[in-house]
């Protein structure tokens, strides 16, 4: 009983492969490509423990075809030539089947062990399965991702878990030995966070731990046995991108609930305090603006306190800061008319500006008109004189329209009462 559980009961065969029907079952791509023996370069992009290598060993298998396969942690550029031409040498004028070579993690490779992958995937030599945790528009180079038809594995539903969980007690030899009474299932279902090896480990470790050969398993047990259930986060992958997102978009969609859900899970995750506090900074102005200008006064605060705080005691803070987002007026006013202005700028090139409202440091600029006619707002009634402050080719253009809450109201009335019918407001 060397191997772990989850080795041991690995299946041999696409039939007993566990879950992503949307690939493996009857009308599944994989399954019609194996069936006619035509397998492309393939990506497996998926949680961890969602049967990545399983199913390329399966695929091998089946085709039978030559596997090689290396792990981007402890290989580097000299291993993979090693493997690509023994992949020549296997494949060579003796099968049809170009062999496959299977690079688990495969975005922990650097851009040059990637492009020593390119000139044997596109020859021939070989048929590429990388299978990657990470997001692989961002993690593999353009050239290979081209090269290759990404599949994304699901996380392990209930379903697929408890299924996991009546194969290794009805296959494997070990567990056969003794009498198991699954109670409950709820601790390890949760625990394993749709991950099929975690599940099968902390079983694995519940049987370990339990003495004689009539074994029951309740959800006390197993959380007695397993004293700490770590978080799934990845601050450096797209866990990390994923989870500030939902964050964003809970406050932006006025939910405090969301707000908070989503910050547990970064502090839980020890995700760094300035990156979530900079992204409410930036938030406080995108998403709510002129609606509450206090908004930002709160965020910027918040930032320069937990910088100065750090953990545990900055989660307060950052709590505080969230919920009192995502409750205030909302409005983008702002983050469109700088979006509308540069969209604008790009259109036109480089208008000149009128002369009215150039600087006029030397006698030749004055006489040349600059600053001519330029009205001193201060010098009017209200501090306020109408006259054109854009470019002639592009007079009169609306880019700021005031947010529908109280506080950009009223600057929909000032600018009314300033331009009258000018500009529409």
């Amino acid at each position: 009983m060397e191997a772990p559980l989850a080795e041991r009961i690995r299946p041999q065969k696409l039939e007993d492969y566990i879950s992503q029907q949307h690939l493996v079952g009857p009308n599944g791509s994989l399954t019609q490509q194996i069936s006619k023996g035509i397998i492309p370069s393939l990506i497996f992009w998926g949680p961890p423990g969602t049967g990545k290598t399983t199913l390329a060993q399966i695929i091998a298998q089946e085709s039978k075809r030559p596997f090689y396969i290396l792990s981007a942690i402890n290989s580097g550029v000299k291993d993979i030539r090693d493997v690509i031409d023994k992949a020549k040498q296997s494949g060579g004028l003796f099968t049809a089947k170009n062999p496959i070579l299977f690079i688990d993690e495969i975005h922990r490779f650097s851009k040059s062990q990637q492009d020593s992958l390119l000139a044997a995937v596109e020859k021939g030599w070989i048929t590429l399965v990388g299978a990657t945790t990470e997001n692989p528009s961002f993690e593999v180079i353009p050239a290979l991702l081209s090269r290759c038809q990404v599949y994304i594995l699901n996380a392990f539903t209930k379903a697929d878990l408890e299924a996991l969980l009546e194969r290794a007690m009805k296959t494997d030899a070990y567990l056969l030995t003794k009498k198991i009474n699954l109670k409950e299932t709820e601790a390890l279902l949760r625990i394993s966070g749709g991950d099929g090896r975690k599940l099968l480990n902390v079983f694995e470790l519940v049987i370990n731990a339990s003495q004689g050969d009539e074994i029951t398993i309740t959800n006390d047990r197993v959380l007695e046995l397993v004293q700490q259930n770590t978080v799934l986060y990845d601050k450096t992958g797209e866990q990390h991108y994923d989870i500030i997102s939902a964050f964003i978009k809970s406050i932006r969609g006025s939910d405090p609930n969301g707000a908070v859900y989503w910050l547990a899970r970064m502090i839980e995750g020890g995700e760094d305090v300035k990156f979530i506090a900079r992204r409410m900074l930036i938030l406080s102005s995108e998403d709510i603006g002129n609606a509450n200008p206090t908004a930002f006064i709160m965020a910027n605060n918040t930032f320069q306190a937990v910088t100065t705080i750090g953990y545990p005691e900055s989660r307060i803070i950052l709590s505080q800061c969230a919920i009192y987002l995502a409750t205030s007026p909302k409005s983008n006013a702002s983050y469109m008319a700088i979006g509308n202005a540069q969209q604008l700028v790009k259109q036109t090139g480089d208008l000149p500006v009128p002369l009215h409202l150039r600087n006029a440091p030397t006698k030749l600029m004055k006489e040349l008109g600059y600053g001519d006619e330029y009205k001193y707002s201060h010098d009017y009634a209200n501090n306020f004189a109408e006259q054109e402050f854009l470019p002639d080719a592009i007079k009169e253009t609306v880019l700021y329209n005031p947010g529908s809450n109280s506080r950009e109201n009223s600057n929909r009335e000032f600018l009314k009462n300033r331009w009258k019918d000018k500009y529409g407001y």
